[in-house]
């Protein structure tokens, strides 16, 4: 600030700009804002010509609804406020809920780590995950395939609309991405007979990789586009025009993620010899993420395990109690198997992961970073080994046809 306001003033604006956590509550108003200005330096200096004192006036106008007057600016007291908050929210929380919010349809999941929102289309919903989400921690929505036109999302129906077009396909095994045909992809999504082999024979595993993409999505797939957007769970926060949605609603010099909708699809482990891969390898998003299965095929042909082989080397997974029971729901088909871990854990699982790659005789580079790289996917003995020696547990969710899983950036996840 300039020389002629006082150090109060100074230190006021220092404070809002450098807090990211806790809650600001600024004149009368109640609400928590999240706070993390992130910009593009070339776009502060470039052709608009603006430079930072403008910059920070945009911020602080954005984010701050109670106009204050200059000479009434408040001092921050960051501190008081926190300690208003109960020492344990997580044990509040969970305490709590059944009497606050006993008009909606929820379960605790992963040793009280997730919450399972167990019917979208409960309005209130947005109110236990706001409770959730301020813990950072993962949301299940289940049924979300109830609200969308399933004929959509077939394989077959998106290989007859769009299987003339050219995509990037990921082998997953030996991480070989080839531009091919989409048809040869999607024909062998049920059938492993039309899949192709690699050198030893066996059926390799391939993803189509995040085809189509963000504005991609809507020119080429109008009609899926609409019927996404309009079947999002939470839709205050997940919906583009969501008023909580603040991704959506920042100002233009913000340097914005990709916020898709992305369409990922890959073929089912079950059909290969080698359990110990994934279609999605170990890594961290930028921003908060919804993955919505839209469609579970089963596959076909020599060798892929029947519906009971499946299920039963999900059962061998570290599951909770409530994803047992949804297993042996015969209402119920699972589709995908998600591992994800706290962003806090990041720094002794890339530590861990460096350890491993020295230990395979791997080559470790200074400026290697195997969570960035994608280059790993945990497998169950790893999983085993992170706990025990860096008590990193691991929280495993069985995502079933029509489930969203909500994840907080910065959380790190495998598929």
């Amino acid at each position: 600030p300039p020389a002629s306001q006082n150090n109060e003033q100074g230190s006021t604006l220092r404070d809002l700009l450098t807090t990211t956590a806790g809650k600001l509550r600024l004149g009368s108003t109640d609400a928590g804002i999240a706070f993390a200005p992130v910009y593009s330096t070339g776009a502060a200096s470039g052709k608009s010509g603006r430079t930072m004192p403008n910059i920070l006036d945009d911020i602080i106008a954005s984010v701050v609804e109670n106009k204050i007057p200059p000479n009434r600016a408040p001092k921050i007291n960051v501190k008081s406020e926190i300690k208003d908050e109960p020492k344990d929210d997580k044990k509040c929380i969970q305490d709590d809920c059944s009497k606050r919010y006993s008009d909606i349809q929820y379960s605790w999941i992963c040793d009280k780590h997730v919450l399972w929102l167990r019917d979208h289309k409960n309005s209130n919903n947005w109110k236990l995950f706001k409770e959730c989400w301020k813990q950072g921690r993962p949301v299940l929505v289940s049924g979300m395939h109830k609200k969308m036109n399933f004929s959509l999302w077939k394989a077959e129906s998106i290989s007859l609309d769009f299987g003339n077009q050219q995509a990037d396909i990921l082998n997953c095994k030996d991480s070989i991405i080839s531009n091919t045909n989409v048809k040869e992809f999607w024909d062998g999504f049920e059938d492993v007979s039309k899949r192709q082999k690699i050198k030893n024979g066996e059926t390799a595993l391939l993803k189509l990789k995040d085809w189509p993409s963000g504005e991609d999505f809507k020119a080429m797939m109008p009609a899926r586009y609409e019927d996404l957007l309009k079947s999002l769970p939470l839709p205050e926060y997940c919906s583009p025009e969501g008023k909580l949605n603040l991704a959506s609603h920042l100002p233009g010099f913000f340097v914005r993620p990709d916020l898709g909708p992305r369409l990922c699809s890959a073929y089912g482990v079950a059909a290969t010899k080698d359990h110990d891969i994934g279609t999605t390898n170990l890594h961290i998003e930028v921003s908060d993420v919804v993955n919505i299965l839209v469609y579970v095929g089963i596959a076909k042909g020599n060798g892929v395990l029947s519906k009971s082989g499946v299920l039963k080397k999900l059962e061998e997974e570290d599951l909770d109690d409530l994803l047992r029971k949804r297993l042996k729901d015969s209402s119920e088909l699972p589709g995908a198997l998600w591992h994800i871990y706290a962003g806090k854990d990041a720094d002794k699982i890339r530590e861990f992961l460096q350890k491993i790659a020295k230990e395979q005789g791997l080559e470790v580079l200074p400026e290697h970073d195997p969570i960035r790289d994608q280059s790993w996917y945990v497998n169950k003995k790893l999983r085993q080994r992170l706990f025990e020696e860096y008590g990193v547990k691991t929280c495993t969710v069985i995502q079933f046809l029509g489930d969203a899983i909500i994840l907080p950036a910065g959380a790190l996840h495998q598929v």
